[in-house]
């Protein structure tokens, strides 16, 4: 059975102004910048400049300064009777669906695949095997190998173009785009590639010869760095072996990456967030706002918006519209202008906890310096949310005098040493870097001797503990480090 009531419930909603400062706090400063050159272009009552005028409502002073001579005017009227314009954009949501947004297509240059296709124009074959070629060019990934089974490769052609093929027939025209460049594009396996690779070699340096011995006869064991069975099974002395691995490790295990792929974006330029100085013994602190302009709200619009409020009484229809779209214009500006500033309080407010935390550290730069730090010990300090803290230190850096730094990275767990003291993880992870790098690399350290040399040093960690920073710190495993 079907009862109706009424419910009294207190909830927490976040309002429109809320949320954009959220969305602000996320943004980096290159970001901003563009944010605001957006928000500058759609909404005509911000302006940019030192500045700072605050639109006037009915509860506000109705005292205005006078209007510059040189200051273009508006008034209601260029908002009404604009047959050209429907009525829809008048609105705070002013778009349409049905309005087109069309992308402009640009030139992205040549592509790896195409690079393959030219060449094979330059080979005279039957016109079915041009077009059996074509396809497996089609069929080449980005790094230049040829991953799926020719088999299904054969299945495919009959069933989707009705192209009647065979496995033989497939591998000798792949063997047309081995021969293309770069030097092993269409192979199946790393092991086909580096031979492909080193065939084009001096032929009769002994050297390459060794080389191509090794990865033909002893490619497993290379890959797991077993040196020693493969000498021992090949009888050769250290020099000779030491330079045939040499020749090996000269070759592209990606031939297809050496072609930078002109539709993929560059890698974005790192802008600092914040500026951090040091003078006389001093930090000092500032964001970097050089291409941040400062906003205000535009006098015109406040000044037509208040000549309104005066004689609304009798005013059209049209007229209340045209007002009420420059209210929301100007609520808007003004809501964008507060976002902006929170937006830096709080940044400020963060770092500058984040700089007391650690100020031994922003000194000198020492990563041992660093304390144990987390965003809970920051939104303490600051009477900020976790959440806050987060979205501050995400895609957010410094510029210091010793290098640019995420926030992030000052960010890291603790633990104690034998004495009782407490220690960042990141200064264990240095000293095991220092470690690795310091290593015998023909007897690299295995987990269980850094393991020991951290105990020596009072850090009491566990073998898969050590594992785990190691992983952590992209080393990989000491078979894989070994080196002649």
């Amino acid at each position: 059975m079907l009862k109706q009531s009424l419910q009294q419930r207190l909830l927490q909603k976040l309002s429109p102004q809320q949320i954009q400062v959220i969305k602000m706090l996320e943004l980096p400063t290159l970001q901003l910048e563009e944010r605001i050159k957006k928000e500058l272009e759609e909404n005509p009552v911000l302006e940019e400049g030192g500045g700072e005028e605050e639109y006037q409502d009915d509860n506000q002073n109705e005292e205005i300064a006078e209007k510059d001579n040189d200051k273009e005017e508006f008034s209601l009227e260029d908002y009404m009777n604009d047959e050209d314009i429907p009525s829809y954009k008048l609105s705070a949501q002013n778009y349409s669906k049905d309005d087109k947004h069309e992308e402009i297509p640009f030139s992205g240059g040549t592509t790896f695949h195409e690079v393959l296709i030219s060449q094979l124009g330059l080979r005279i074959l039957p016109p079915q095997k041009m077009a059996l070629t074509e396809y497996l060019i089609g069929n080449i990934d980005e790094d230049g190998y040829l991953r799926r089974d020719i088999d299904n490769i054969v299945d495919d052609l009959a069933f989707s173009t009705g192209i009647e093929t065979s496995f033989e027939e497939l591998v000798e025209l792949l063997r047309v785009i081995q021969d293309f460049d770069p030097a092993g594009v269409g192979a199946r396996d790393l092991q086909e590639c580096l031979l492909l690779q080193i065939e084009r070699r001096g032929k009769h340096n002994p050297d390459v010869k060794l080389a191509k011995q090794i990865l033909k006869k002893h490619f497993e064991e290379f890959t797991r760095k077993h040196y020693d069975k493969i000498q021992k099974r090949l009888n050769v002395n250290d020099e000779d072996f030491k330079c045939a691995i040499d020749e090996i490790l000269k070759l592209n295990p990606k031939p297809g990456g050496a072609f930078n792929n002109p539709m993929e974006k560059a890698s974005p330029t790192i802008i600092p967030d914040f500026m951090l100085e040091e003078q006389d013994g001093d930090l000092f602190l500032s964001l970097n706002s050089r291409n941040v302009p400062e906003l205000h709200v535009s006098r015109s619009y406040s000044e037509m918006l208040h000549d309104y409020s005066k004689n609304k009484k009798n005013q059209s229809r049209e007229q209340k519209d045209a007002a009420m779209f420059v209210k929301q214009k100007l609520d808007s500006a003004k809501w964008f202008i507060d976002a902006i500033k929170q937006r830096q309080n709080t940044l400020l407010l963060t770092m500058n906890a984040i700089i007391d935390f650690q100020r031994e550290y922003f000194y000198e730069g020492d990563e041992k310096k660093l304390k144990p730090m987390i965003l809970k010990d920051i939104a303490e300090i600051t009477g900020l949310d976790i959440s806050t803290i987060s979205r501050v230190s995400n895609s957010k850096y410094i510029q210091t005098h010793f290098g640019i730094f995420s926030l992030k990275y000052f960010f890291s767990e603790g633990m104690q040493t034998d004495s009782g003291e407490e220690v960042s993880t990141r200064e264990i992870k240095k000293i095991l870097q220092e470690c690795v790098d310091g290593e015998d690399k023909r007897k690299p350290l295995t987990d269980d001797k850094l393991a020991a040399i951290l105990k020596e040093k009072s850090y009491q960690i566990a073998r898969r503990t050590v594992a785990k920073y190691r992983e952590q710190l992209n080393i990989p495993v000491a078979r894989l480090r070994k080196e002649l």
